[in-house]
């Protein structure tokens, strides 16, 4: 969108117009399509159901019980429906801009959410556990947060990071055969970070070094990261799996008093110790990003690496730096697959996918570490959904319900969610003048 002038030949009058680009109006007009369909489905399951949809705020099992809310399921749903469909409009008519369309996604995200939600706990004799929901959407989101963190990294100084993925199986791998040999978490986390460290170490090196193309080494890194967790699982863990593959995962951890609290403490204060270190790695990563002289080196390598390079700047060491970084972080993610969460590494994909899922989160977070972690959480949320609602038995398969994060990464890719903007020398290769 741009804004051009123009002056009246008659008088002194200047006309303010705003001109649409053709790439902008695209999107545009996708997203208000997208979510105008989002409206009409809701719109007609508003009439499939005819009973209150009951939302627990509390579990069958807390302490406190807190009270069940009972909302109208046709009216809500119906409201809910409206609200998406006038959003919807808004965007296609395109006579609403700025900050007003940021509403208009917020309030067609609200309604889609709330639609839904009074929609399945309408379509089942079991309420909603809302608590259960949260705390699952924590959980799943905690790997999303470690590798936003290592994609924004390393896409901030211009490494397009494909190797989430294989950073992640590895990490897994390595944690789950550390903590069966040692019994200590604290050497199994270190033996993931090592273990992300050194595939993000192939990776600056072929990217930096050897000038191979990003995408293509990426892929190459989760190809290795398979076959060689394969081959090392089938002969080490797979025939003495009582040495190698008994392993214990992490516990929540409760913390006194604030555990206590209604509604909140069992969502907060009550999780698993790598997701604690999850919320304090967030914005640790924005402050050294935006906050510190090597922040700003990591940018400006990313947008203008010749221009730093004349500053004094040692491009290919910062890029190299954060790309080991983003590494650390990623490996962090991928002992969740294993002693964060199940215990032992099962040969059978257990990250499926999720390293491209944190790649399309930093997409749709525009390489910000803070927004790329709110939509970390936004498709955990999409993961817990399938979960909870799973013994509800909806009209709905459970499959497809599990299938939404994968689509909201589609959507991601397809550039649907708004216009954003790579560092300007993501992926380009630096080769210093002489």
């Amino acid at each position: 969108m741009s804004i051009q002038t123009q002056t009246h030949p008659d008088n002194d009058l200047t006309l303010v117009q705003r001109v649409e680009s053709p790439e902008a109006k695209a999107q545009r007009l996708s997203v208000g399509i997208l979510v105008t369909v989002l409206g009409a489905i809701l719109f007609f399951m508003a009439f499939t159901v005819n009973k209150s949809g009951r939302i627990a705020l509390s579990d069958a099992l807390a302490d406190v019980q807190l009270p069940t809310l009972e909302l109208p399921g046709t009216a809500t749903v119906l409201i809910s429906s409206l609200l998406v469909l006038g959003a919807g409009i808004g965007y296609l008519t395109g006579k609403i801009h700025g900050r007003a369309r940021t509403w208009l996604a917020v309030i067609a995200g609200l309604g889609i959410l709330v639609g839904f939600l009074v929609w399945a706990a309408a379509s089942s004799t079991l309420p909603f556990t809302l608590t259960s929901q949260l705390n699952l959407t924590l959980e799943y989101a905690t790997p999303l947060f470690f590798g936003v963190l290592g994609g924004v990294l390393a896409e901030r100084a211009g490494v397009v990071n494909i190797a989430i993925e294989g950073m992640f199986l590895t990490s897994a791998f390595a944690a789950s055969l550390t903590y069966a040999v040692t019994k200590s978490f604290i050497a199994a986390l270190f033996a993931a970070a090592i273990a992300g460290l050194m595939m993000a170490a192939v990776l600056a090196l072929f990217t930096l070094r050897y000038l191979v193309d990003h995408v293509i080494i990426g892929v190459v890194i989760n190809l290795l990261a398979t076959g060689l967790t394969g081959f090392i699982y089938q002969q080490l863990v797979a025939k003495n799996p009582a040495a190698y593959g008994s392993v214990t995962p992490m516990m929540p951890f409760r913390i006194p008093v604030l555990e206590s609290i209604p509604f909140i403490g069992p969502i907060l204060f009550s999780l698993r110790p790598l997701t604690y270190l999850a919320f304090i790695a967030v914005p640790l990563v924005w402050f050294l990003i935006f906050r510190t002289k090597w922040g700003l080196r990591v940018r400006s390598v990313g947008e203008h690496p010749h221009a730093a390079d004349t500053v004094g700047i040692n491009v290919i060491w910062t890029k190299a730096s954060a790309v080991l970084l983003g590494g650390i972080f990623a490996g962090l993610g991928g002992a969740y697959f294993t002693i964060g969460s199940v215990g032992a590494f099962q040969d059978n994909n257990p990250t499926a996918g999720y390293g491209f899922i944190a790649l399309a989160a930093v997409i749709m977070g525009r390489w910000h570490p803070i927004l790329g972690a709110l939509v970390a959480l936004f498709f955990g949320f999409a993961r817990a959904l399938a979960q909870t609602t799973k013994l509800m038995a909806l009209p709905i398969p459970g499959d497809f319900i599990e299938m939404l994060p994968y689509l909201a990464t589609i959507i991601a890719v397809a550039g649907l969610v708004g216009r954003v903007r790579a560092p300007a020398a993501d992926g380009a290769h630096f080769v210093k003048s002489h």
